[in-house]
């Protein structure tokens, strides 16, 4: 398998599009300035306690406070809760945890007012962006994640991720890392750290305690409500996640981040620094590599597979419901049972990408054909099994039911991504009639003579039958009268993102001609 990444930079937002063998496998947006990224640390306030849902809200400075559960406050609670208020009243000198005192654990069934009181200033931790009209979901248990392993505070246990198989390879790590771990810290050891040398883990775990030291510093100077370690960019954190030897590109259409990605590529993981690189393209990247049509295509409410098979995705408050369809797969070499199985084993695929590209959470069900050999439905399981495995959202599947049904819950972190695949005609805002082509043409041309002014190389940029219009059909010699008129270099190019009567002018060096 190989995998790319494209960074896809827009005025109000960054794009991220994985692409697993051309195919997209995830979609991101993130708005630029986003300020409660899933990571982020903040010093913030204690609002309202709720004792009948036993939690409390926070002020993180979102628009809607915080929610912080009794559960979610950790064993260590009252531990991080004597660092904060030491640390905040100027008592502590150092951010080592080599002397410091350990308090006693809270009850795990005990009472959000046993331990926090409204106007208590804490550290929490974002673990769910704001979604819809809810604020973020927050944790105390502060953990600050790098490459190959998580810092955890107040702890000397060293966890070993359960996908690394080797027993062998699973002693050595823990070896590693008890030697190098910082004193009074505990350490999660990620599935990439497998086969990493000690240097490697030493500067992954140096690296994790600068930001330990730098939010101490940051938690002394601020006032609540206030971010005080920032969590990597969307861009970075995906890149820490799931960068492996099988990524061959990473293109990215802006310099500035072209450049950020690249040295931080360089931190994590030097050899591949030579995959990153600057899209230049006339061509908007998403629409050169046919990104566009693919979300088009993979957010509707009906989603096409392989050999006319197709599922139908229905969203209820309740849960999310799939239904497998064989359209017209019908292999007449094969009985009614191999056919339920190759198209199930087809849908088993589609469902975990869809699953992982729209990010849906909490129950889906799934209705598979019914198939009644049992051998066939333990095979259907362990192929859904297999191809969720690279999942990184914690999930559950259970084997089918008696009436084929496949049950799975999935954890989700992100807010939903809305795509709309039925668009609104910006042209002719729902009338049904459009400004006549010929004065569309004639206003370009108005147009074209006040960029001129401001540059004797222009392009012009419509939409596909616009601009196929005016190189190739009606209007093919406009082009040339328009040049010869104005005396300038005349280029014009199509952009698929452009409604029917949209269009704009450029200069050589692409920059926008207001006009």
């Amino acid at each position: 398998m190989k995998y790319e990444l494209l960074v896809d930079s827009r005025p109000n937002e960054v794009v991220i599009a994985l692409l697993r063998d051309k195919q997209l496998l995830e979609l991101h947006k993130e708005p630029v300035g986003t300020k409660f990224s899933v990571g982020d640390i903040f010093l913030a306030k204690v609002k309202k306690i709720i004792t009948g849902l036993n939690a409390t809200f926070v002020d993180v400075g979102y628009e809607k406070d915080g929610f912080l559960h009794y559960l979610d406050l950790g064993i260590k609670f009252k531990t991080f809760q004597k660092f904060t208020e030491r640390n905040i009243g100027g008592k502590l000198n150092t951010a080592s945890l080599r002397n410091f005192k350990l308090e006693p654990e809270i009850d795990k069934s005990g009472s959000i007012n046993d331990v926090l009181k409204s106007g208590n200033q804490i550290l929490v931790q974002v673990a769910k962006e704001p979604i819809s009209t809810k604020g973020p979901r927050l944790t105390t248990e502060v953990t600050i994640a790098g490459r190959y392993m998580v810092l955890v505070p107040f702890s000397n246990k060293v966890s070993i991720s359960q996908k690394i198989e080797s027993n062998e390879e699973k002693k050595r790590l823990k070896k590693l890392v008890q030697s190098i771990k910082p004193p009074g810290f505990g350490v999660i050891i990620r599935t990439v750290a497998q086969g990493k040398m000690v240097a490697e883990l030493d500067a992954d775990i140096k690296f994790l305690y600068k930001k330990w030291q730098k939010m101490y510093k940051q938690t002394k100077k601020v006032t609540p409500p206030a971010k005080v370690l920032g969590e990597l960019g969307r861009t970075a954190s995906l890149l820490r996640d799931v960068l492996n030897d099988d990524f061959v590109s990473i293109l990215v259409n802006d310099e500035k981040l072209h450049l950020e990605i690249k040295d931080y590529i360089t931190t994590i993981s030097p050899d591949q620094e030579k995959i990153v690189r600057l899209y230049k393209g006339n061509v908007p990247l998403f629409q050169k590599f046919q990104i566009e049509r693919q979300i088009k295509s993979s957010f509707g409410k009906t989603v096409t597979m392989r050999k006319s098979t197709y599922l139908v995705i229905e969203h209820t408050e309740a849960m999310h419901v799939i239904d497998v369809n064989s359209g017209k797969r019908v292999n007449s070499k094969q009985d009614q049972e191999a056919n339920a199985l190759e198209v199930n084993l087809i849908a088993a695929e589609e469902v975990a990408r869809q699953l992982r590209l729209r990010d849906m959470g909490g129950i889906i069900v799934v209705d598979f054909i019914d198939m009644y050999n049992g051998e066939n439905r333990k095979k259907l399981f362990d192929s859904l099994v297999g191809f969720m495995s690279n999942d990184k959202a914690k999930h559950h599947i259970l084997p089918p039911s008696r009436f084929g049904l496949v049950e799975i819950t999935r954890q989700r972190v992100r807010p939903v991504l809305n795509i709309e695949t039925k668009e609104g005609c910006p042209s002719c805002k729902g009338t049904g009639k459009i400004e006549a082509s010929i004065l569309l043409i004639d206003e370009i041309g108005q147009k074209l003579a006040k960029a001129v002014n401001k540059s004797e190389n222009v392009i012009l940029k419509t939409h596909p039958f616009v601009a196929s219009h005016i190189n190739k059909g009606w209007f093919k010699n406009q082009r040339r009268t328009w040049a010869n008129d104005y005396g300038c270099k005349l280029t014009v190019e199509e952009d698929t993102t452009y409604h029917l009567l949209q269009y704009r002018f450029f200069n050589k060096e692409r920059k926008v001609i207001n006009v």
